[in-house]
């Protein structure tokens, strides 16, 4: 019988504190058991609690088999869920990177902690040479590993509370709150330890005396979690340029995989992320798994397994760092999973974005008004109201883009806007950057023609470090501040493009052109933070300050027949909330016809579709994700009106557990029931099950929830739609029930669990 995950907790608890962290033979260096709690037998998902973050010095070093290791002195970045150790001489390098209930260490070899290139000259940044092998690190290995003269120097380290890396202005009346009414966004900033490694320039380096170096490491309380970046600080008396830099170097353990695929195997218990993103996490981006050509006694005579990971920008950043001033890289996010579950990952990788963009938690209801006349605005804005929308949004195609607003529009919006807030209701704008061509002297230029097109992304996009581009920023925020809006859609957000021209304002060629315009981007969405504007992009922004991205979806989709419609859009949400929270993605609703498709794909007139625009709102606000509802009404006829007030009033009475962690049950198909629970062991309402039935009769089913991650023992009580009598079921050993349910003929129904 498989044993309950609490179980496993407290025997790999148990384990860890019989061999000082470390798992018995699995080779890593010997640490201080300190760093392996026995709070271990507490799950971090259920209670983060106890698990809070620490730095210190230690010594490495111990018997192994017959041979003593001498030891040596070292710095340990913990919080009893994962831990960093830093060798400290003769130079600084990371010698392991340990999950500690099974006490594994990521790291088998010692790597530089970065690489610069200063003026054409590579320099590392620490490390230690003279590792004899290259598959594991023996403590035996450590006394004897030599510093490289030409390295940057550790020379000492100090620590403090974590910084904001932005202003957040948080709007409440979007997030969850618990019963006392308080907002339930993670702290900002996150809680923990932020670590500075100093480095100072080679002795015997002329060129680069007076640069020096700072590495940072945070350790987050409550979640196997670190981040790393650089700071170049330049006291040379003169401007230099830093072309290149590598801020995070690891040689990982191997990951064999047969029958040709290789190559595509990488590490399945580390997830690394920056914010130097764009189009998607990952997409073009600093993030590079390789293969390790010094690895010589690897199990691949052809070296194809990708186990050296470094972090570094595809290209540039060529930033020149006048005299007396500094330089900051991005960041890069490490999260050590505990499982190679689908699920548990999931849930680890969504607590990460919680904790590092609590913004993403507001989640706004909103109508996409199509055309932005007072009258259609009004009588939008009139709706959301008495539905309970809380946004409207003056969408694309509507008549009015912020960026192309005229004086007098922005006078005319202000009165919308001002009329919003006086009703309850938010006001928001939209615009275009990339997918459009301005003129040659704008446009993102190809280095391999030196000229536009052919090159972008998304096919054509100005370039944000040009003339045009400077002073669309700048029209931006004109014109929000102008017309007092709430939001913007920025459609297209700087996707990465590189841009060869030499004559845009603010980039001088191409190695500086992905560097700049991201730099532009992320300014103006730390200005919205900062100012309490809600953002949509449709781009991996949420680092940097964006709230919401496309959950995922095909807009074409949205031009099939409307029964097609619904079992698709609940198959999105499925397959959209294993990475993401309910709250970081929207959904699209074509209220009219979008990409085509005529009357058979199309809702209006609401009160003729009635049955599919209710199974539209099930299928959404069941979920806690929210829609782009595009059309010029929310409803026409007062049984729509209630219908729509009816799933919002739903939402609101358990927007908590609703924007919580989604476990998935069953994927739909079309073929039988599916359901997702909401889970949160916080909450008094500790789940809630959603479950819908396509078919055209009705379904009895018994369907095990598992309520493991509620937090539910022993047993649970069930209540079907706030009303009938609770029914408590006994919880099996591995905290799931069995629930009998009937689901109506091309319905659905929902429990909450306590």
């Amino acid at each position: 019988m498989k044993r309950p995950f609490s179980l496993l907790l407290a025997a790999s608890a148990a384990l860890l504190a019989s061999t000082g962290g470390a798992a018995a033979g699995d080779g890593a260096v010997a640490h201080d058991a300190a760093t392996a709690p026995a709070t271990l037998k507490t799950d971090w998902l259920l209670d983060p609690a106890p698990f809070t973050g620490s730095v210190r010095e230690s010594t490495a070093g111990s018997t192994a088999g017959n041979t003593t290791a001498a030891a040596v002195k070292t710095l340990v970045i913990g919080n009893g869920l994962a831990e960093r150790v830093i060798q400290l001489a003769p130079n600084a390098a990371t010698i392991a990177l340990r999950e500690l209930r099974s006490g594994e260490n990521h790291v088998r070899a010692v790597r530089p902690e970065a690489l610069l290139t200063l003026d054409g000259e590579q320099v590392a940044v620490g490390g230690l040479t003279g590792q004899p092998i290259q598959n594991y690190l023996l403590p035996e290995f450590l006394p004897r590993l030599k510093s490289d003269p030409n390295a940057f120097k550790f020379s000492r380290w100090t620590t403090r509370e974590i910084q904001p890396r932005l202003e957040w202005k948080p709007r409440p009346e979007w997030l969850p709150k618990n019963a006392a009414g308080e907002p339930l966004a993670a702290a900002w900033p996150p809680k923990g330890t932020e670590v500075q490694l100093h480095f100072t320039a080679p002795p015997n380096n002329a060129k680069l005396r007076g640069v020096s170096v700072t590495v940072h490491y945070e350790i987050y309380d409550g979640i196997p979690l670190f981040c790393k970046w650089l700071t170049i600080a330049n006291n040379t008396g003169r401007e230099i340029t830093l072309d290149r830099f590598t801020s995070e170097i690891l040689a990982m353990p191997e990951q064999p995989w047969p029958d040709g695929e290789e190559a595509r195997r990488v590490c399945p218990k580390i997830h690394v992320e920056t914010d130097y993103s764009f189009c998607s996490n990952g997409y073009n981006g600093p993030v590079r798994w390789k293969t390790d050509p010094s690895y010589k006694t690897s199990i691949s005579w052809s070296h194809v397994f990708r186990c050296l990971l470094e972090v570094t920008p595809p290209i540039g950043p060529k930033q020149k760092i006048a005299a007396g001033t500094s330089f900051q890289t991005f960041r890069a996010w490490e999260l050590i999973y505990d499982s190679t579950e689908r699920e548990r990952r999931g849930l680890s990788l969504r607590k990460m974005y919680r904790a590092l963009a609590p913004w993403s938690q507001e989640n706004p209801i909103m109508q996409h008004v199509r055309n932005a006349d007072d009258k259609s605005v009004r009588n939008a804005i009139d709706q959301c109201a008495e539905t309970g929308f809380e946004l409207v949004i003056l969408t694309f195609g509507s008549g009015f883009a912020v960026d192309a607003a005229k004086p007098h529009d922005v006078e005319r919006v202000k009165r919308l806007a001002d009329y919003a807030h006086s009703k309850g209701i938010a006001l928001g704008g939209y615009s275009l950057f990339s997918s459009r061509k301005i003129n040659a002297d704008v446009d993102v230029v190809n280095p391999k023609t030196g000229k536009t097109g052919g090159f972008a992304i998304f096919g054509n996009a100005p370039c944000l470090a040009s003339d045009w581009g400077l002073k669309y920023l700048e029209k931006l925020r004109s014109v929000l501040n102008g017309a007092n809006m709430d939001m913007l859609e920025l459609d297209g957000p700087y996707p990465g493009d590189y841009c060869a021209s030499k004559k845009h304002a603010a980039h001088a060629s191409l190695d500086d052109s992905q560097w700049t315009q991201w730099k532009l981007q992320t300014d103006l969405f730390a200005w919205s933070r900062k100012n309490g504007l809600f953002v949509n992009a449709p781009d991996w922004y949420y680092l940097n300050g964006a709230n919401k991205s496309a959950l995922g979806y095909r807009e074409t989709n949205w031009s099939l027949p409307r029964a097609q419609q619904e079992i698709i859009e609940r198959q999105n949400i499925f397959d959209g909330t294993w990475d993401k929270t309910p709250s970081m993605g929207w959904m699209f609703v074509p209220l009219t016809v979008y990409h085509g498709g005529g009357k058979a794909a199309t809702i209006e007139p609401l009160d003729e579709h009635l049955e599919h625009y209710n199974m539209r709102l099930a299928n959404l606000f069941g979920a806690g994700v929210q829609a782009c509802w595009r059309g010029p009404r929310l409803y026409d006829t007062p049984r729509v009106r209630d219908t729509v007030k009816k799933w919002v009033a739903f939402y609101k009475k358990h927007r908590a557990i609703l924007d919580s962690d989604i476990i998935h049950l069953r994927r739909p198909d079309g073929q039988d029931w599916d359901g997702i629970l909401h889970v949160n062991p916080a909450l008094k309402e500790r789940a809630l099950l959603f479950v819908s039935n396509p078919l055209t009769h009705d379904i009895e089913r018994e369907i095990r929830v598992p309520l493991y991650y509620a937090g539910a023992t022993g047993s649970a009580t069930f209540r079907e739609q706030d009303a009938g009598a609770p029914l408590t079921l006994p919880l099996a050993r591995d905290n799931s029930a069995l629930l009998k349910v009937k689901i109506p003929a091309r319905s659905q129904t929902w429990f909450v669990v306590e």
